[in-house]
């Protein structure tokens, strides 16, 4: 295997273990600030959602396919909360968007 490669991996190892490190070693007590909890609080579902909406509208050709699946998935969701059929609406509604534009 390359050299690089190796140093690759070690970088972001080493990477993904101080950030899962250093807060637990710097941060002994109970965080009181109001703000850095609503912070840490709400990061996960930023971080998932900057994740998940560019690759919603570039699902297919067509962004429109995808905001339709967008649609459809929040739609489901807020009537359902069912995990499933959630995904199977937004699917569908991204197949019956790309066969009719």
């Amino acid at each position: 295997m390359n050299t690089h490669v190796w140093s690759y991996i070690f970088v972001m190892a080493a990477v993904s273990y101080l950030i899962r490190v250093l807060p637990i070693t710097l941060i002994r007590r109970q965080i009181k600030n109001r703000f850095i909890r609503s912070v840490l609080y709400y990061l996960p579902y930023v971080t998932l959602s900057v994740m998940t909406v560019p690759a919603i509208f570039s699902i297919h050709e067509n962004p429109v396919c995808g905001a339709a699946g967008l649609v459809a998935g929040l739609i489901t969701a807020w009537t359902t909360r069912n995990l499933f059929l959630t995904a199977l609406g937004a699917c569908l509604a991204v197949l019956a968007a790309a066969l009719i534009v």
